[in-house]
């Protein structure tokens, strides 16, 4: 990919998190934190609704099917980065921990899969 298709990319990415976090709290959700970075892995959005903790990971395709988005080395990279998020923020310890996914397409509303995969 060309320089001027990765920065597309990369903007669209990064307009897709945003997309991401109002839709998240449109629909009730307090988000914690944008683009937590561990060292291990990285998380899109932390979210928490309730006595729940959402790790999301966004994903902004133009098409394409969500089976296949993760593979299990992402998974993996997500969960340690998890991992790493409760350690630093002892006041998420006692909540129930959940991967989500969040596919973003132009022009269309934003699909939500609660609880997409467990470790």
């Amino acid at each position: 990919m060309s320089a001027p298709g990765r920065r597309r990319a990369y903007r669209f990415g990064r307009l897709a998190e945003t997309i991401g976090v109002w839709w998240l709290m449109l629909r009730g959700y307090r988000v914690l934190a944008r683009r937590f970075d561990a060292g291990v892995g990285e998380i899109d959005i932390v979210a928490r609704r309730g006595e729940v903790l959402a790790m999301v990971e966004v994903k902004a395709r133009r098409n394409g099917d969500e089976a296949d988005m993760l593979t299990l080395r992402q998974r993996a990279r997500i969960i340690r980065a998890a991992e790493a998020y409760i350690a630093r923020n002892p006041r998420c310890a006692g909540l129930g921990v959940r991967f989500d996914l969040l596919v973003v397409r132009p022009w269309r509303v934003p699909r939500h899969l609660a609880d997409a995969w467990r470790p």
